[in-house]
């Protein structure tokens, strides 16, 4: 019986053995296992890492360039109010300047755009026509234009008329057709801004 007691011995040793090499070698494979997934892990984080940094500078600098883009409209909305209130406080001035100095800016207007070779017709406020000065007109007739007797429903200024042709020359009307060059003036006077 020592003989079979010896074969089971070398069967079970063997059989050890080779469970021990089949757990060595399922270790080994699962180790390996787990360092290529480790490596692709660390491979796919760094990835990740550098793509997520990459979106969050663009997010970055998106956030900033949006809220540095809101504030400048801020500011040119901020500016052109302030321009808006001068043009304003402007036309209020002139509104209630007395009428020799009232009348000498007409003249000056007028100079600019009547026609001298053409009759024509000038058109006045009703509170204009109460306050008209002898030097206005003289400068109407000089230009062989006559002033109307019916009033123009326009604030200041007058209306210039030839033929069928008529030419609002009131000062809001002014304003309003050079809106946009009185605007940069004033920017340049007020914030130091040239237009290029």
């Amino acid at each position: 019986m020592a003989g079979i007691e010896n074969i089971l011995d070398i069967i079970s040793s063997q059989q050890k053995q080779t469970e021990n090499n089949i757990i060595y070698v399922a270790e080994k494979k699962a180790n390996a296992i787990i360092a290529d997934g480790n490596e692709k892990a660390e491979k796919e984080y760094t990835e990740y890492k550098k793509k997520s940094e990459k979106q969050l500078a663009l997010d970055y600098d998106n956030a900033v360039s949006s809220v540095d883009a809101e504030m400048r409209r801020n500011i040119l909305a901020c500016k052109i109010h302030c321009i808006d209130e001068i043009i304003e406080k402007t036309l209020e001035r002139l509104d209630i300047m007395p009428a020799d100095e009232y009348f000498e800016i007409l003249e000056k207007l007028l100079v600019q755009k009547a026609d001298k070779g053409e009759e024509g017709m000038l058109c006045l406020n009703q509170r204009d026509l109460s306050r008209i000065t002898a030097d206005f007109e003289k400068t109407v007739k000089i230009f062989n234009i006559k002033i109307s007797e019916k009033p123009a429903e326009i604030e200041n200024g007058f209306i210039l008329t030839y033929g069928l042709i008529s030419e609002n020359c009131s000062f809001r009307a002014i304003i309003e057709a050079e809106r946009d060059s009185l605007r940069d003036m004033a920017a340049a006077e007020l914030f130091g801004q040239v237009k290029k």
